[in-house]
């Protein structure tokens, strides 16, 4: 199929976005990619599409597990057979997945960027017939951009290995020193580069100073009719955020990474579906959400920098229809933000003191576990050796972004299934154990044969409903076939993961470049003071201030944005004034009609000059006689 009819027979569109169609094109020209186009602009279906044209595999490499699990699910619906391959899952998972791209129909493989590194990865690397290296998130490989992460230099070594693979990196936002690392470090051949403006037509930019934070943003939503997300920074709040809206009449739900699975995902169907209006969220909300007629984004914190708050804020308007981006904040706020961006740079032996403690609380010892993920409560940590969760935090996600260790914040996971041995001692072992005949039986007759070829997500709850067993005796009888080594089988988990990147190393030796340790430092401060500038300021557009952060040069202005129409207001003001000021002087030298007063004070501005008219009889500065001529009126 021609990418057209691909897009029309997979996603229901008849037609590209800009520069969707460019893209696709350079790809079919064999041609290595940078796109970078900001949120809602339709990234992922870039690389989709070019891949289906063609015969073999996409690779697609992004850190975000969340997003790789979504955007597989999204392509299973639509019925392209897609697969993920991430740290944490087991050895067996990875090979049966790994085999299936190497001899099954799959079209997508879905990769973090430290598997690249494995051998077993390598390897099955060689033998695939890939079409094409996606690298999503492509700003990762920068150490200027704000989410960088060391096992992205290394993904260039698949160059090495299929050197005639197209590459097609693509990211939301970019700067010129960004692009280049892209460019450099992915080693890409004289590539194709598109870039779509980082403003956008449809989005009003605001920023709204007040102290009380929650009836501004009520206010808001009573004059910005449709869906709404409301991003704060705290769990907790986005509780008492939703609760507090519902009680002033605002259908309202919240989402977080601490709620439960089924949770989480309750609450985003009911805004999907339209059944609440407003989403209250922390940042864990928004990655792979299309709804396109999102009419309003609100913050009520401020974000860490421009790039993740123009991310965030893009998810509004998609639909381009005419929305909104407003953060709302006080002064405390900046100090709050300055404050967090020094304590998320901890110092270098608190992060040699905590990765030890990690070693301790898994027993590690030197050189080994590589790759290898351990459940981890962070509360039951703290209380074990004596830290605050408060700096905790911040020096785990410091290791994460030196590579040293991964850390998965509460993805779900669903139970997953996959039998060890063949149909015939299956049923040997169903003839000898009939206890566990109806259970398998079950097994095959709700998933069928694939549970012999791969890792199946099954659902406890149907078998135990199959089979008149309560959830506990199901779980329990699958553990015990899987100690019976017929089947592997992981429980589903919702629990945050700390995974070792790499094998564990001396803590007083770890692989930290000290000044590379101080630039990174002192770049997170740097954003965030321009995140500080960009919501202090009132005298520049919004937009233009946007697309000067990310190199755009431009000179033109937004019109939309709070900034641009406090201008216009002002310029109006002062042209009223000016029109005032001309028709009095005019009509005190003679009477005249409307029509020759409009001539005689030249206005560029029909119906602000019929409003100043109209002021001045109001007010009795001017009248009209019998015969509909102006006379300024004479004071007694």
């Amino acid at each position: 199929m021609t990418p057209d009819q691909i897009l029309k027979h997979y996603w229901g569109y008849s037609s590209f976005r800009s520069p969707q169609a460019e893209v696709i094109e350079a790809f079919l020209e064999k041609k290595d990619v940078v796109a970078v186009l900001p949120t809602g602009a339709g990234k992922s279906i870039c690389f989709q599409v070019a891949s289906l044209t063609a015969e073999g595999i996409c690779v697609v490499i992004t850190p975000l597990i969340a997003l790789m699990q979504d955007q597989v699910n999204q392509l299973k619906k639509r019925g392209i057979a897609a697969v993920a391959v991430y740290s944490g899952l087991n050895r067996t998972e990875i090979d049966i997945a790994l085999d299936n791209c190497v001899y099954g129909k799959l079209k997508f493989l879905y990769v973090s960027p430290e598997r690249l590194q494995t051998e077993i990865f390598q390897e099955r690397f060689k033998k695939m017939n890939v079409n094409l290296v996606a690298i999503d998130e492509a700003h990762c490989i920068s150490q200027w951009g704000y989410d960088f992460r060391p096992p992205y230099l290394k993904i260039a070594m698949l160059r090495e290995l299929k050197p005639d693979v197209p590459f097609m990196a693509v990211t939301a936002s970019a700067t010129e020193a960004v692009k280049k690392d892209i460019i450099d470090h992915l080693k890409l051949r004289t590539p194709a580069i598109f870039q779509k403006s980082f403003a956008r037509q449809n989005l009003s930019l605001v920023v709204r100073k007040t102290e009380a934070k929650e009836n501004q943003v009520l206010n808001i939503l009573r004059k910005v009719p449709g869906p709404a997300i409301v991003y704060v920074r705290s769990r907790k709040s986005t509780e008492s955020i939703s609760k507090y809206l519902v009680r002033n009449k605002v259908l309202s739900t919240f989402y977080h990474a601490g709620l439960a699975a089924e949770e989480r995902m309750k609450h985003q169907q009911e805004w999907l579906n339209d059944e609440v209006r407003v989403m209250v969220a922390t940042n864990a909300f928004g990655m792979g959400i299309d709804k396109a007629n999102v009419r309003l984004v609100v913050h009520l914190d401020l974000p860490e920098n421009i790039e993740s708050y123009y991310q965030e804020a893009g998810r509004a308007g998609r639909d381009g229809k005419r929305s909104y981006a407003t953060i709302i904040y006080h002064d405390a706020d900046v100090d709050t933000l300055r404050h967090k961006s020094k304590l998320s740079q901890p110092e270098l032996g608190l992060v040699k003191q905590v990765y030890q403690a990690l070693a301790n609380h898994y027993q590690i010892a030197e050189g080994s576990c590589d790759g290898e993920a351990f459940h981890f409560d962070l509360d039951n940590f703290c209380e074990k050796y004596l830290l605050k969760p408060l700096l905790v935090f911040p020096v785990l996600k410091k290791l994460e972004e030196f590579g040293l260790i991964l850390l998965n914040e509460g993805f779900h996971r669903p139970s997953v299934l996959h039998f060890t041995i063949d149909r015939k001692k299956i049923y040997e072992f169903q003839v000898a154990n009939a206890k566990f005949d109806s259970i398998i039986k079950t097994l095959m007759r709700l998933y069928g044969a694939e549970l012999f070829s791969d890792f199946v997500v099954i659902s406890e709850n149907h078998v135990a409903n199959a089979i008149k067993k309560t959830v506990k005796e199901v779980t329990e009888d699958l553990q015990r076939l899987q100690r019976l080594q017929l089947l592997i089988y992981e429980p589903a988990s919702d629990d945050p993961q700390i995974i070792f990147a790499m094998p564990r190393q001396d803590a007083e030796r770890l692989p930290i470049d000290k000044k590379e340790f101080e630039k990174r430092r002192n770049l997170h401060i740097s954003k965030a003071e321009s995140m500080i500038e960009y919501t202090e300021q009132v005298h520049r557009c919004r937009m233009q201030q946007i697309q000067d952060y990310f190199g755009e040069k431009t000179y033109d202005q937004c019109g939309l944005c709070d900034v641009c129409l406090n201008k216009k207001k002002t310029d109006r003001s002062g042209l009223l004034q000016d029109y005032t000021q001309q028709i009095l002087f005019l009509l005190g030298r003679k009477p005249m009609s409307v029509e020759e007063l409009e001539v005689g004070v030249a206005a560029r501005d029909k119906d602000l000059f019929i409003e100043a008219v109209r002021e001045l009889v109001d007010n009795g500065s001017i009248e009209y006689d019998d015969i509909w001529v102006l006379h300024k009126k004479i004071s007694d």
